[in-house]
Parts: structure tokens; sequence; C-alpha cells
């Protein structure tokens, strides 16, 4: 801790700024933490610190750290004009909310594109045309980290962007990719990953195939794969990553995995989640984990036990139980509030069972899950924790819309996209029957409920039809062009 001498003048004691006298080497490095606005207010303590900002070699640019998307990007502009060119920055992030001016970004481009020769970090996540980025990011030889999410421009524009195939960056060792399609080649084959030879971290954020239903990972010393998915999209991951010992997932599991390289998998992290508007649950999830056959330390949500519960007879299935979790030596398992969507889901396929038994779920974790994936490893240590809804181990993840209409809006790449709407709304009809069905039961008394419940159950109703009267406007306009 550096120490304040004091000292009187004219009465007044006075505190000796020894922050101030530290050379300038030691003061950049210190700034380098900060984000680029809190470094550059630096510039008001005194004339000492007037210009220290400016020799910064990181720039961490995030709209969030702004009151207005405008007052962010004239700070941008005045920054990158006012910097020190000499200065050649290691780590560069750029993140911005809301469909970007083309001009700002191809300036943000430029910079990168002249500042790039000591580049290692390099992030960009922006709305608008990877076409303007795209010869900054292929001219960053010396990259090792790369965080790239680029999202078509539009207000009410939920597609992806085309991953680029030219990008042949030989010195990358972790790789983010965010709201982009991979295409397929001429032989039918999706292999995006495979320039990248030294890549031992993998991040794949609200991405899909497209022409193709099988995506393949192949690195020879890929460590850790993240995937995050909200989309309908069903298609195969075939794995050849021989290395590979962490998986995490957060979204609709989906996918299905195919690859020797499952059996090196040891970490394994799922938040899964499901939505009222999917008729059957997503069986996938099972077989990850009759898949992941040497997982030693298994952290899974109470969502994902939910969803587990969701598998017809799965506590019955004696043949199952047999081959789960046969190498697991802790379980921890996270207390987060259930989404609205799953909530709704847990009502709606619990119906029956409620009219049945009298069923009602009084906890986060559903009877007899915890003892299934326990049942191979009866020694394993147990972790119940309470956690917030964020869940701090995909801190590296975007936050992403929970605006119901938002995961509506996700359709199949190779979906017409009046057929998806028209999909939607035939599923949203029919969770409306079975909530009318539900709340009809309730008022009369058929079954018990709480009162509050019945309100959010209703409200859940209205929100469903507010929803179709939108999407069956949209196909009207589709219809009329």
């Amino acid at each position: 801790m550096i120490q304040h001498k004091t000292r009187k003048r004219r009465g007044i004691e006075m505190s000796e700024d020894k922050l101030s006298d530290l050379p300038n080497c030691i003061l950049i490095h210190i700034l380098s933490f900060l984000n680029t606005k809190d470094a550059v207010q630096t510039c008001i303590l005194s004339k000492r610190w007037k210009c220290i900002w400016k020799y910064i070699p990181t720039l961490t640019l995030h709209y969030s750290k702004f009151s207005t998307l405008k007052s962010f990007d004239q700070f941008v502009s005045r920054v990158l004009s006012l910097r020190d060119n000499s200065i050649l920055p290691h780590t560069f992030g750029f993140d911005r909310n809301g469909s970007i001016n083309s001009s700002l970004l191809k300036k943000v481009a430029n910079y990168v594109l002249s500042h790039n020769a000591k580049l290692l970090q390099l992030g960009i996540d922006v709305k608008g045309d990877i076409r303007d980025i795209l010869p900054c990011i292929s001219s960053c030889q010396t990259l090792t980290s790369l965080k790239l999410s680029v999202s078509p421009k539009g207000r009410y524009n939920y597609g992806r962007t085309l991953f680029p195939k030219s990008l042949n960056l030989t010195a990358l060792t972790c790789l983010h990719l965010g709201n982009f399609a991979f295409c397929a080649g001429d032989d039918g084959r999706i292999e995006p990953f495979s320039a990248f030879n030294r890549l031992n971290s993998l991040i794949i954020d609200n991405c899909t195939v497209k022409d193709a239903q099988i995506l393949c990972i192949s690195s020879e010393k890929l460590v850790s794969l993240t995937m995050r998915n909200h989309s309908f999209d069903v298609y195969q991951i075939e794995l050849s990553a021989p290395s590979l010992c962490a998986f995490s997932f957060m979204g609709i599991p989906y996918q299905k995995f195919h690859g020797s390289s499952l059996s090196s998998v040891e970490l394994v992290n799922i938040d899964a989640e499901m939505l009222a508007n999917y008729s059957e649950p997503p069986l996938v999830l099972l077989s990850w984990l009759s898949d992941l056959p040497n997982i030693k330390s298994l952290t899974v949500s109470a969502s994902t036990l939910q969803v587990l519960s969701f598998v017809p007879d799965i506590l019955k299935d004696k043949l199952l139980s047999a081959s789960l979790m046969r190498s697991l030596k802790s379980l921890k398992v996270k207390l987060k509030p259930l989404s609205y969507g799953l909530s709704l889901a847990l009502k709606i396929v619990n119906l029956e069972k409620e009219l049945k038994a009298r069923f009602e779920p009084s906890s986060l974790i559903p009877d007899g899950i915890l003892d299934l994936l326990l049942r191979n490893s009866p020694s394993a240590d147990v972790d119940i924790v309470e956690c917030s809804r964020i869940d701090d181990s995909f801190d590296h993840l975007a936050p992403f819309s929970s605006s119901l209409f938002f995961q509506f809006l996700q359709p199949s790449s190779n979906e017409r996209v009046e057929d998806f709407l028209e999909r939607q709304i035939q599923h949203l009809k029919g969770v409306n029957l079975q909530i009318q069905k539900y709340t009809d039961l309730v008022t009369n008394e058929v079954i018990i409920w709480e009162r509050e419940d019945l309100i959010t159950l209703k409200e859940y109703q209205i929100m469903f039809l507010k929803i179709s009267d939108v999407i069956e406007r949209l196909v009207r306009e589709l219809e009329a062009l």
C-alpha cells in the first residue's frame, strides 16, 4: 500500500501525492486494468495525469458504461483520434448494443488494422456488416484470443451472420464466436475451426449450421468447449478432440454429440432450459450424460434436473441407471430460480400427474433425479448451493435476452420464415388451450393451487395470446408482399 505523508501549509493539513510520483510505466500499467472510460477520466486529477491514458496498451470500449449510445459513439471516436499513435495495443475490446453506423465501425476497424502489429487479444461485439471489420481481423496474425459476435443489422433481425471461411489465425488459442451460421463446403462437411491448429478453448454462442446436419470440431489441442443455444436447430456435432476435458452448456439442448473424444471429458457444467411451447422434452440431454462415460466433476442447475425429470420413465429404466456416472467424484447442484418458460412447462407437463395423484412440485430438485445421478457413485461429494438466476460460471457469455418473443423468433436455418411462424402459432394455441384447461380445473377446485400461481398462469395466457396476435400479423404482412 502506498503511504501518504502529511504536512501542514499555512495551517492546512496537506496530503503528499505519492501515487503521482510513480514512473509513467507503473501508472500506465495500473490504468491498463481499467476500462477505457475510467482510465480517461483520470486526466482530471492533475496535470501529471492529463495524458497518461493515451499510452495505455489496452482499449476496452463498452457501451454499458454510457447513458446513451450517442455519447458512447462520440467517446469512441475521440479516444481513437487522441491516443498516441506510436502505442501499439496488445488488447482491444469493442462492444456496442444496437445497429452501429457503418462509418464508426469502419473507423474502429481501420484503427485495429493500423495498430495490430502486437495485438494479442481482440474482442468485437456489434450489430453490423462483418465486411466492415473482416480485413482487420484477418490481418491480426499475432492474435492468441479472439471474441467475435456480429449480428445482422436491423431492429427485428434475429438472424445470424455467415462465418467467414477466410480466417487463418495460426497463433489463436482461444476463440469465442457469437451469432454465426456455419456453411457446408463442397463436400457437405462443416469444419470451420480446422485452420486454428493451436486452439485450446472454444466458445460457440447462439450459432447454428446451414445446408448440413453435421458440425465438425476437430482440434488436437482443444481442452475446453462451451456452448450456448436458444434456437430450435437440431444437428449433430462430430468431435475429434482427444485432449478435450471440459464441457459447458447453457440453454436448450438439441444437438447430439458423436465421436471418441467424449471419453476424455471429465469436467461437465450444464444449465439446461426448456420452453413452455416445446411439446416434448429435449431427450438429448439424457444422451449427453450417457455418452460422457468418464465424468468426474458434474455441475448442474436446478433447471437441468427438472428437464431430466420430463423424460418418460427415467427412474424406472434399469439399463440407463446402470450406465450413468460410474466415475463421478463430485456433484454440484446450483439452486437457481427457474425461468418463466420452464416454470410454465412444469405446470403443463405435470398437469396429468396432478390430476391423478395430487402431485405438486415442492422443490427445485425433482424427486429421484439426484439419486439417479449418484446411483453408481454413492461416495461422490455432493454440494447443493443457492445462487441467483445469473450463473457466475457463465460470466464469459454476454447477457442473453430473456424476452420470450425473442426466443420464439429463432427459426431453424433450413426452414422458411412463413412455415416457422405458422408452427409457432400452432404451438402457442396449443399451450393456450392447456392453460385454459388447467385454470378451469383450479377454478372448479378439481385441483388445489395457490392463488398467486393461478394469477401468474393467467398472465402467461395473456402474454401468449399477445405474442400469437403479433406473429399472425407478421404472417399476414409476409403473405401480402
